[in-house]
């Protein structure tokens, strides 16, 4: 490929990765000297305009987040008919790769790197941003176990295993979440499903959901569930198993509720690991426990129904050796005599005049009207069980506020909302309860119950050029995080704000963090030449403005230490004339002149 410079400062170098959207290239920022990653859409996306206001908007939404665990988005633009991006350049390997390579990965390693990458999904979600496409391709880990996930927001439409049966664009189908696949919009679960299905593929060594084509995949995430995990990796302990089959719950709302929750379960797996019993809520077996009886007060005050207590069983003895006399006789007919009343009296209606009369009411106390579909049965050999009007409470954590309102007017309930900001839990959904999740109450009774309206919104102030100092000071007064990130500038002075991300005047999630490029004045960087020859070495530095090469010191056995070790003509040192040594990529003041240290050959 001819060398090609965009807009004359991005050079690109050599093609480094390819999707079904785009392909990724290696550069150089000629402006400011650092390598970079370049993504150009194909060309036959450029005739879409709405694919192209999608790629340059969502790019620049990207450009908001800085966090470690995120690969950065520097700039956005168009030469020509070439429309690019570029990016933060990770030296790394794809986690696909890695996982091919190395997997089934040891349990430790996968959840470093998971926590990593929910770390990144926590504060892109903050930022009201979802992945939508989470999937190793898209993670890049560096050579010291650095994750950085990539393709935020660019990647949520079209990618090169699609799935469009639906008319809805999706994800990559072996990350694609149940309800995607159903065409309902991606939330914040989506992308947590994502994540467990990415651990799980990294301490199984394989996908929980393969299939003929992308149809048969994303129906199995639909329906089917997934093979536990410890019975292809029987060294995953149960907890973290239990961890990774939530993630992977079919519904929405018994995954974790947000990527903090997922990092907070991860920190404690090995903790989990020591649980006796392991229950996964989309895949254990419904049961019907009975709930406990709440305990009335002895005036009957609240209005509810005494429950008598359960009638104890009579201690059995053991029978006697000798035969039945005649007292055993007698007590038997006694008992069938009472039988026998008791009958009489429930079929002719006196029996509830008895009972009136002992509750004071002459027999004319009304029964209670129990509904049809609450009215027990019972055989003649089984003992009546007692009805109660009270429902237990479900748990409307995590529900969406109107999903909570219609579950609890199903049962009758009168639902009371509440709102607050959250800076963890999406706006709309359910923070937390007033009473606890399986208190019985009556029906008619009001739930309260609050709801986020996501993290407190401030707006960013205006730092750029003034004095990195202030600028923090500024930031931190408005409630937001600080990061500093030093550049040379030939037109700011040293330690002043040359650009901030995210932008003045926006409006961000209180402790969003926000990056300042501070001027490290006008200097140059050193270039790589240290452990080159000296042929090499001359030539680019010959080719870097600003620092002049004006002596190399050839250095014999008698004055270079560990002679031996280096090659004939290797430069072993370098320094400002007149000044101290210079390292690889150290930043030099426009103009320095250097020295360079060389082994003379021979000896």
């Amino acid at each position: 490929m001819h060398t090609q410079v965009l807009d004359g400062r991005y050079e690109l170098e050599q093609k480094i990765g390819e999707g079904g959207m785009a392909r990724i290239y290696l550069g150089l920022d000629r402006r400011l000297n650092r390598r970079v990653a370049i993504k150009i859409p194909h060309r036959h996306f450029l005739s879409e305009k709405d694919f192209l206001e999608r790629f340059r908007h969502e790019a620049q939404a990207a450009a908001m987040l800085a966090h470690p665990n995120i690969v950065d988005i520097y700039d956005v633009g168009q030469d020509g008919d070439v429309h690019y991006i570029v990016m933060e350049y990770v030296d790394g390997t794809d986690l696909k790769t890695i996982i091919l390579r190395e997997g089934p990965l040891p349990v430790a390693r996968a959840i470093d790197l998971a926590t990593q990458i929910a770390r990144g999904l926590q504060a892109a979600h903050r930022a009201g941003m979802i992945h939508r496409d989470i999937k190793p391709q898209n993670v890049i880990v560096t050579h010291d176990g650095q994750a950085h996930v990539t393709d935020f927001g660019v990647a949520k439409s079209h990618l090169s295993t699609a799935l469009t049966e639906t008319g809805v664009s999706f994800g990559t189908v072996d990350y694609l979440s149940p309800e995607q696949a159903q065409g309902r919009p991606a939330t914040v679960q989506s992308d947590i499903y994502a994540l467990g299905i990415v651990l799980y593929e990294m301490v199984t060594g394989r996908l929980p959901f393969t299939g003929d084509n992308a149809v048969a995949v994303a129906m199995k995430h639909v329906s089917e569930p997934p093979v536990p995990p410890r019975r292809l990796n029987s060294a995953i302990p149960p907890g973290l198993e239990a961890l990774i089959l939530r993630a992977l719950a079919k519904d929405p709302a018994q995954r974790p509720r947000d990527a903090q929750e997922f990092i907070n379960l991860l920190s404690n797996y090995s903790q989990l690991a020591q649980q006796e019993t392991t229950v996964n809520p989309s895949l254990a077996q419904t049961t019907i426990a009975t709930p406990p009886v709440r305990p009335s007060s002895s005036t009957g005050s609240s209005g509810r129904f005494p429950v008598p207590p359960a009638p104890r069983s009579a201690p059995a003895r053991a029978p006697r050796q000798e035969g039945p006399g005649c007292g055993v006789f007698l007590v038997g007919m006694l008992v069938l005599g009472v039988l026998v009343g008791m009958i009489y009296l429930f079929s002719s209606g006196m029996f509830q005049g008895v009972i009136g009369s002992l509750w004071g009411t002459g027999g004319n106390r009304p029964t209670p009207t129990v509904p049809s579909a609450l009215t027990p049965t019972s055989t003649p050999d089984e003992p009546t069980p007692t009805v109660s009007l009270e429902v237990g409470l479900p748990n409307l954590i995590g529900l969406s506020a109107e999903a909570a309102e219609t579950s609890l007017r199903q049962l009758q309930l009168e639902p009371v909302r509440r709102e607050t900001f959250d800076a963890t839990v999406a706006a709309g959904q359910v923070v937390s309860q007033e009473l606890a999740p399986g208190t019985l109450v009556l029906p008619g009774e009001r739930v309260t119950f609050t709801v986020s309206l996501g993290p407190q919104l401030v707006e960013v102030p205006d730092v750029i050029r003034t004095p990195a100092s202030n600028a923090r000071s500024r930031l931190t007064g408005a409630g937001l995080g600080v990061e500093v990130v030093e550049t040379p500038s030939t037109t700011i002075d040293v330690g002043f704000v040359i650009r901030q991300t995210p932008g003045p005047g926006l409006r961000v999630p209180q402790g969003q963090v926000v990056v300042l490029t501070v001027s490290q004045g006008d200097v140059v960087r050193f270039p790589n030449v240290i452990g080159l020859q000296r042929d090499q070495a001359e030539q680019i530095l010959g080719d870097t403005p600003g620092i002049t090469l004006i002596y190399v010191d050839e250095q014999g056995r008698d004055r270079l230490i560990d002679y031996d070790r280096f090659r004939d003509n290797e430069v072993v040192s370098a320094q400002i004339a007149d000044g101290p040594p210079v390292r690889n990529g150290d930043m030099l003041p426009r103009g320095s002149q250097v020295i360079l240290g060389v082994k003379a050959p021979g000896g």
